[in-house]
């Protein structure tokens, strides 16, 4: 097909891409993509949807004294940027002016598509642009959002294990859904299809850490089979860093690719845009990749597999040399860093410790871990390999800090150096070592330190709530409601763990929620931790660390052998992840370091008493990721 000439049409209203493979219509001067024509399917989105409401860009904004809202982002300027027999690339672009104020997100907005010949799909990015001079704005959300049909689109693929034949949106309706604590979550109590009777629908339980938002999408597996896949070659546009979480397909059938969200963070990560300040940035570009199977005999899920192998050759290509942006940094005027990270920690190892699967980024300056509220500008990260090294290749010109964090150990690191990368530049950075926060000998510690509750105690989900794809399934925490579990497990007493003989595996609860006592009102949760000491030393402090993987709307306050005292510690109030009602797992990471004076301990058994005492909702609460007792230094 490569050789088939690629066209554009236009038709007053609307304007076609077509290459000999795929047909695609956007509205003009709009730029909503309306139809998708491939392998014999007149249009793979929904054809029952008004067509804004089939392939969009859309955002979420707020201005100073505006309310702003959700924008489906529609044109009103149309130009062809380039048509030649590889390449045709459009421009849909929305112009902001001062009469638009309160009324508008003061941004202008450059949507582009592309078609490549002999490509199966097409690719889309956006540019957009906050001047000096315009008022002041936020950034909820920004996304690519693909409505398809779904009489034809019925088995989703996230991962490798979340790949699911998924329920129709009927049978989210009322007459056929029952909705739970909240609106996403229902319960199919007379679905179309008797299968999915007595599952619970969320499209949070499809969510991914950016890092792993690489390919997903949807398979028709009716003869033609055909599937729709949103591959993202590149994290370098998304906003949090690698362990930031979003939304991906969920039922609909809908695809989204989103660059921007609070989701699993709250207001951390919702860049708030000032005026006077000047800000531009190119989201993409994503490729819809459309590929099919005509052998009668050939399982449509290989569909996934020929997908995977897709988005292996879109990130070998990345950067890409075809866009027509002068926004967009080709490969050429790009950077690359690399180097080494060890760790040294004297009370694991007196020799330098390499970095093992290490996390190892660039993003602007800032304090140690600031990349994980960083939500403006781009990120470039990468994993070190088994002795420590690491290489980021593709770095768009700027100064940038160098962070990382390795699983196994407490903290965030920063090189203190700026990094100035230039056009063609090759940065060889010495030998990073990483000193993690560390006074005395370990005593005891619960948990391993990789900035998720994943290794504590998930309990199995009440069986009239369950997602049969998370049965017996490493995300076993995606189920609904194990947050009511805690009170069933635990009706009266709190949880209390005895160093020594509990296992954090099976006697950690994942998450220190509120305890239900009605209906409709909670109370706050008191923890124990009770260890053995001897020969305390009196005169100095010993040192308790407690990482934390997500906190939502909660405080930790901490004593000592007396649970009535004024706490030792307190966080304050702290956290808006959601990330227990939305099966996250983790949100934001917090370290707190709280010195425990030696007066304060007793020969024999001593208690630490962990409190979370707010409790207006269910959905407050704290998830743990580590936490130790270290001897004095």
């Amino acid at each position: 097909m490569s050789s088939v000439k690629l066209q554009l049409h236009d038709k007053g209203n609307h304007v076609v891409l077509d290459n000999g493979i795929a047909r695609v219509t956007l509205s003009k001067p709009d730029g909503i993509v309306t139809g998708i024509e491939y392998n014999g399917i007149d249009n793979l989105l929904e054809v029952l949807n008004e067509e804004v409401n089939r392939g969009y860009w859309d955002l979420v904004w707020g201005g100073s004294g505006t309310a702003g809202g959700f924008d489906v982002i529609k044109g009103t300027n149309f130009e062809v940027i380039m048509k030649n027999e590889e390449q045709i690339e459009l421009s849909f672009t929305r112009k902001w002016d001062p009469s638009q104020e309160g009324k508008a997100v003061p941004l202008n907005i450059d949507k582009r598509f592309v078609m490549l010949r002999g490509s199966s799909g097409f690719y889309t990015y956006a540019i957009y642009e906050h001047l000096k001079e315009w008022p002041a704005f936020s950034l909820a959300e920004t996304r690519i959002a693909f409505k398809l049909r779904k009489e034809k689109f019925h088995y989703m693929a996230v991962t490798d294990d979340r790949q699911r034949f998924m329920p129709l949106p009927d049978d989210r309706l009322p007459d056929r859904g029952q909705a739970l604590a909240y609106p996403e979550a229902v319960l199919l109590v007379n679905p179309v299809e008797p299968q999915f009777k007595g599952e619970v629908d969320d499209k949070y339980q499809y969510s991914c850490e950016n890092k792993d938002i690489t390919v997903h999408g949807w398979i028709c597996t009716e003869q033609p089979s055909v599937g729709f896949w949103l591959i993202t070659p590149s994290h370098e546009y998304r906003t949090g860093g690698p362990q930031k979480q979003n939304l991906t397909s969920h039922v609909g059938p809908t695809a989204l690719a989103v660059f921007v969200s609070a989701h699993y963070t709250g207001e951390d990560l919702v860049p708030k845009f000032s005026e006077g300040e000047a800000w531009k940035k190119v989201f993409g570009p994503v490729f819809v990749y459309l590929n099919s199977s005509t052998d009668d005999d050939n399982d449509p899920l290989w569909l996934w597999q020929d997908a995977k192998s897709q988005m292996n050759v879109e990130a070998e290509s990345w950067p890409y040399s075809f866009p027509a942006s002068d926004d967009y940094v080709k490969a050429e005027q790009r950077g690359n860093v690399v180097g080494r990270l060890l760790v040294q920690d004297r009370y694991v190892d007196k020799d330098f410790i390499a970095a093992n699967r290490g996390y190892v980024g660039l993003a602007v300056p800032g304090a140690a871990g600031s990349w994980q509220r960083e939500c403006k500008e781009y990120q470039f990260w990468t994993r070190t390999d088994e002795e420590g090294f690491f290489y980021i290749s593709g770095i768009r010109p700027g100064q940038y800090n160098l962070y990382a964090w390795i699983p196994g150990f407490l903290g965030d690191y920063k090189y203190d150096d700026i990094i100035t990368i230039t056009s063609g530049c090759y940065i060889y950075v010495e030998d990073l070592v990483y000193q993690p926060p560390r006074n005395g000998a370990t005593l005891w510690e619960i948990g391993f330190p990789d900035r998720s509750a994943a290794d504590f105690y998930v309990p199995d989900p009440n069986p009239k709530y369950i997602n049969k794809l998370y049965q017996n399934h490493p995300d076993r925490f995606r189920q609904y409601g194990l947050w009511e579990r805690y009170a069933e497990l635990y009706p009266d007493k709190d949880l209390v763990y005895v160093v020594g003989s509990s296992d954090y595996r099976k006697d950690w609860f994942y998450a220190q929620v509120t305890r239900k006592k009605d209906s409709k009102t909670y109370q706050g949760t008191t923890w124990q931790i009770k260890f053995e000491l001897k020969n305390i030393d009196k005169n100095h402090s010993y040192t308790l660390r407690v990482a934390i993987a997500s906190a939502t709307f909660s405080e930790l306050q901490i004593r000592v052998n007396d649970a009535n005292a004024s706490p030792l510690f307190t966080s304050g109030l702290i956290g808006r992840d959601n990330s227990i009602a939305r099966h996250g797992i983790h949100g934001l990471y917090w370290l707190f370091n709280v010195e425990v004076a030696g007066s304060k301990l007793v020969e024999g058994e001593n208690t630490l008493f962990l409190t979370q005492p707010r409790s207006t909702s269910p959905f407050q609460g704290i998830m743990y990721d580590y936490i130790r007792f270290e001897a004095p230094s």
